[in-house]
Parts: structure tokens; C-alpha cells; sequence
């Protein structure tokens, strides 16, 4: 391509896409506006006038490549070229939408407006009868393809899960959790504003029953103690080590045993129908800082979730 050739062809792709990042956010926000005010009714008409005045400008736009583009080089064949240009480009603005609204990063508003006229720049110059220009648009259409179909989207999900960690984070003071009594799992945990529970169930859940919860909360007193007066039907004693222990008698038979102890500024309390005390000094003792590993965990299993 000779120099000529190649300032004619570069500023007919610079008119392409500066005409197009200028006029179609503007068309873009003029249907969603029109649409919210009016209905679709007013959204078609809108895309009725906006869409001509597009092509209209690219067919302007075509002007300088009369001799470099063979469509470009008579009026009826501009008007075909503008149309072709237009909905190739319009496929590509589409598709960027539907990468940003997945949350793939497309920068400020101010790239994104640029970004707006890539599509239609990519789409005219593979009009443009030069090897080397349309290896280009190739690459940009590749490039783009890349970070909308893979890149984006790996980092967008990234983004999500360090953001979905920081939110469970939020309190660590409460984010402790008991190594699990023989024979269960954490089956669920739940991250609340003022306190963390955690749910144990038995490994083979369905052939065994049994359930053991933990909660991790602010306390309420300094220290655990037994109500006063104490409650009906229910025994209540602290050990030396500061551990409360409250067993209740149920109907049928069931016993409910609950042990409460100070764990540096949280207070932490296991309960079970189905377990004895034995087992459930098990994830009392055993109370640590829920480590990343063990999140990541939870986070993968979907067996932890934010409550209110």
C-alpha cells in the first residue's frame, strides 16, 4: 500500500469510528430513555430516525476511501457499504453489551464510549482491499474475542469471589469454627451481622441421623452464667474453666445439652439432641479462626451463605 493509499485508508477508519463512538451512545441512551418514558412505541421510533442518520454519517464517512474501498467508490455502492458496516458493527456493540452486563471489566465510562466505535472500525476495514489491514481487524476482532469470551469473564469471577470473601470477612472476631465430631461434617454455616453459626451433620446424612450446632456471638456478660431464676426443666452448672452447661429434659424422653464458653472476645456455644457432652466438647475445644482454606472450602461446597 502506498502512503497516499494508506493516509486515505487510515483516515476513512478514524472517521468510521469517531462517527460511530460519538453518535451511537447517544442513539443507545435516546432508546432506553424513549423506551422508559414512552414504551417500546417510542423506543422504535427513536431507532426509526436514529438509525438512517447512522448510516447517513458512515456514508459520509466513506467519502475519502472512494479510491481505496471499491464499495466506496460510487454513491448506491457507499449507501450498501454503510449498511453492511453498520449492523456488522452493530453485532459487535451487542456483543459488548452482553460481555458487560456478564461483569467483564470494559474500563471507565469514557474507554467504553471509545470502545463503542471499535466494532464498526474492525467491521470497514475488512472492506478494505489490503492483506494487511485486514490481518488487523482480524486481530482486534480475535483480541476482543479473547477478553469478552475468556479473560474478561475469568477475572470478572475473581473479582466476584474476592469481593463474596470480603464480605464474609467483614466480622473475623466471630469467624471461628470446631473441628467437627467423629462421624460428621459442616453441612451449612451461616455469616451474620453479630454472629456465626454452623451446622454438623452426619457424614452418611440419610442412613444417620443427628445434628450439632455452633454459634460464635457477641456476648452478653462477662462471663457465662446461669440464669436467674433458672429456667423450668432444665439444670445449669459452670465448671472451673468457665464452661456453662445447661441440659434440658424433653418430652419423649430426648435430651437437649448446651455448652457456653468464652472464647477471646466471642462467646461460643455448641448444642445437640443426639449428641453427648463428651462429643460436644469436641468443637468446643477445638475452636479456631476459620482459616482461608477452610472458607474456600465452605465457598465451593456452597455449604456457607450471609444471613441478616
Amino acid at each position: 500500500m502506498t502512503s497516499g493509499r494508506g493516509t486515505l485508508t487510515a483516515l476513512h477508519l478514524f472517521l468510521v469510528w469517531a462517527a460511530t463512538a460519538a453518535v451511537m451512545p447517544v442513539l443507545g441512551f435516546g432508546v432506553v430513555v424513549a423506551g422508559w418514558g414512552g414504551g417500546a412505541g417510542a423506543a422504535v421510533t427513536v431507532l426509526v430516525l436514529g438509525v438512517p442518520l447512522m448510516v447517513v454519517l458512515l456514508v459520509l464517512a466513506g467519502l475519502p476511501a472512494r479510491t481505496v474501498v471499491p464499495l466506496c467508490g460510487s454513491a448506491g455502492r457507499r449507501v450498501g457499504w454503510a449498511v453492511a458496516v453498520f449492523a456488522l458493527g452493530t453485532l459487535g456493540v451487542l456483543a459488548g453489551l452482553a460481555a458487560y452486563s456478564g461483569d467483564v471489566d470494559l474500563g471507565s465510562a469514557g474507554t467504553r464510549i471509545a470502545l463503542t466505535g471499535v466494532p464498526y472500525a474492525v467491521a470497514a476495514a475488512c472492506f478494505v482491499p489490503n492483506r494487511w489491514v485486514r490481518l488487523g481487524a482480524v486481530a482486534a476482532l480475535a483480541a476482543g474475542l479473547v477478553h469478552g469470551g475468556f479473560v474478561g469473564p475469568a477475572q470478572a469471577g475473581q473479582h466476584r469471589h474476592t469481593a463474596e470473601i470480603a464480605r464474609f470477612r467483614e466480622h473475623p472476631g466471630l469467624l471461628y469454627l470446631g473441628a467437627a465430631p467423629s462421624g460428621m461434617r459442616v453441612s451449612r454455616a451461616v455469616v451474620g451481622p453479630a454472629s456465626f453459626s454452623v451446622d454438623y451433620r452426619p457424614v452418611r446424612e440419610g442412613y444417620e441421623s443427628g445434628h450439632v450446632g455452633l454459634v460464635v456471638r457477641t456476648p452478653l456478660t462477662p462471663a457465662p452464667r446461669c440464669p436467674e431464676p433458672a429456667d423450668k426443666g432444665a439444670t445449669c452448672t459452670v465448671d472451673a474453666h468457665g464452661v456453662m452447661r445447661v441440659i434440658r429434659r424433653l418430652p419423649g424422653g430426648a435430651v437437649d445439652i448446651t455448652l457456653t464458653q468464652r472464647h477471646h472476645d466471642a462467646e461460643v456455644e455448641v448444642g445437640s439432641q443426639s449428641l453427648d457432652e463428651p462429643g460436644l466438647r469436641r468443637p468446643l475445644h477445638t475452636v479456631h479462626p476459620l482459616s482461608d482454606t477452610e472458607l474456600e472450602s465452605l465457598m465451593r461446597e456452597k455449604a456457607i451463605t450471609q444471613g441478616y
